[in-house]
């Protein structure tokens, strides 16, 4: 064969065998899952543990690869994580899956009948030589922060891929009400807490809520790996019984989760500061089961309406704004060192909790708010216990996405309400609740905004 014949015969030899070009990058997803329960006799947030009931506390997620470095999700049935324990938990996910860890999103679902973690104010307690450390001490909390990242680490090792993912909304039916009574001249009259037994005030509207659970689902063809849910509203029926409980979202994940077993169900608590389940709840132990169902039934009409599409590299991103939230001007730190040698930290939102804030604001400290895209999908990452408009005002930005939001990330500055919020009075915006500023709404909105690439 001449020289110029064989050179053509090899490159047409070498074109049949390699692609034409390189295949979009695969993205696969590990999915993990850890029992959060605290052990017999340990402090929660409100009261020491006597008795561990049928359902775990769970700490599960996803590690999505393929696009940069991996990203991970975590939700865990806490009533909160703050400050230097949201740093802290942040690391060791960052360092089990090989990546940074603002390219982790940790958060509570905020049940009450939970601990809550803040390692800020652990440590300030122990340099004031204050003897009792009480549900800020934190050595169950470091313990499943450790297991949680093993259990990373092992599923990375089997992480699926993923060839589609699905986004859809579904109405959920009597659960969610606004908290916040308002009267004639504009003020909070009354607040209709999570159980609410006063007829009249659950007669009342169920005013500004956002009715739909949003639900995020990744397929490896037909096979569903991890389906994500979002929904905004205070995730108790009742609570201060001294056992462990995920609640009703917990039991809404449950049930999904037997009807769907090849998926890891992870529920996210979206902007529910100001939301709760009072108008449908009088504190009767059966209405757990109900809301339960109700959201269930949400969720799983959410998947059936989402149309699943192919998923490449490409369609997935992610993006942090790091934002310095306003301190409320209530909050001294030498009244809150004063007041913590003598007073208890009972309840949550306690001294310790507001120094804790104060503390890391005045070290320059910044939150991480996050922005997950999955094709035309958005998933807002965000602190604290906002107020339901957050969330609205998000999906109002790019009403051409698909949005959903996951509040209650770092839990340092409390409840969040909007700027009008703060003057109307009312619990969710006291000096008790709230640790930030009225001028916390703008800076928020403006970081939803570039994350989502939302003009003014």
């Amino acid at each position: 064969m001449k020289p110029l014949a064989l050179a053509l015969a090899l490159a047409l030899t070498t074109a049949a065998v390699l692609p034409a070009q390189p295949p979009a990058a695969a993205v696969r997803v590990a999915t993990f899952d850890v029992d959060a329960t605290p052990p017999l006799g340990s402090a929660m947030a409100y009261d020491p543990v006597r008795r561990l009931d049928e359902l775990t506390l769970r700490c599960r997620g996803v590690v999505i690869t393929g696009s940069g470095r991996p990203v991970v999700l975590c939700a865990v049935d806490w009533i909160g994580i703050a400050n230097e324990g949201h740093d802290l938990f942040r690391e060791r996910l960052a360092r089990a899956a090989g990546t940074t860890p603002d390219r982790v999103a940790v958060h509570a679902l905020h049940q009450h009948d939970a601990p809550g973690c803040d390692l800020t104010a652990e440590r300030l307690i122990r340099d004031l030589g204050l003897k009792d450390f009480g549900r800020f001490e934190s050595g169950f909390h470091r313990d499943v922060m450790g297991r949680a990242a093993a259990a990373v680490e092992a599923a990375l090792k089997t992480a699926q891929p993923v060839t589609h993912a699905g986004f859809g909304t579904a109405e959920v039916k009597e659960v969610a009400s606004n908290r916040r009574i308002l009267g004639p001249d504009g003020k909070v009259r009354a607040v209709r807490y999570t159980a609410t037994k006063d007829p009249a005030l659950r007669a009342e509207p169920e005013g500004v809520i956002d009715p739909e659970v949003a639900v995020l689902s990744f397929w490896n063809g037909e096979r569903p790996v991890a389906v994500l849910s979002y929904y905004a509203c205070h995730p108790q029926s009742y609570y201060r019984t001294g056992v462990p409980s995920p609640d009703f979202p917990g039991i809404a994940r449950f049930i999904r989760g037997q009807a769907l077993p090849e998926a890891l169900h992870v529920h996210f608590n979206g902007a529910g500061g100001n939301v709760g389940a009072g108008k449908y709840n009088d504190g009767d132990k059966e209405n757990r089961l109900l809301l339960a169902q109700r959201l269930a039934d949400g969720m799983k009409r959410a998947l059936t309406a989402a149309k699943k599409q192919p998923l490449a590299a490409a369609d997935v991103g992610w993006e942090t704004v790091p934002v310095e939230l306003p301190v409320a001007p209530h909050l001294k730190e030498e009244e809150l060192i004063k007041d913590l040698k003598t007073e208890p930290a009972r309840g949550y939102v306690s001294k310790a909790d507001q120094l804790a804030w104060v503390v890391r604001r005045k070290a320059g400290h910044a939150i991480d708010v996050a922005c997950l895209r999955v094709g035309t999908a958005r998933v807002l990452h965000m602190p604290g216990e906002l107020f339901v408009e957050y969330q609205l005002a998000a999906k109002k930005m790019r009403p051409d996405l698909g949005v959903a939001m996951a509040a209650y990330g770092d839990y340092g500055p409390a409840y969040i309400g909007t700027t009008a919020a703060y003057a109307e009075g009312g619990y969710e915006t006291s000096a008790r609740a709230s640790n930030v500023a009225p001028e916390v709404e703008p800076v928020l909105t403006d970081a939803m905004r570039r994350l989502l690439g939302a003009g003014r």
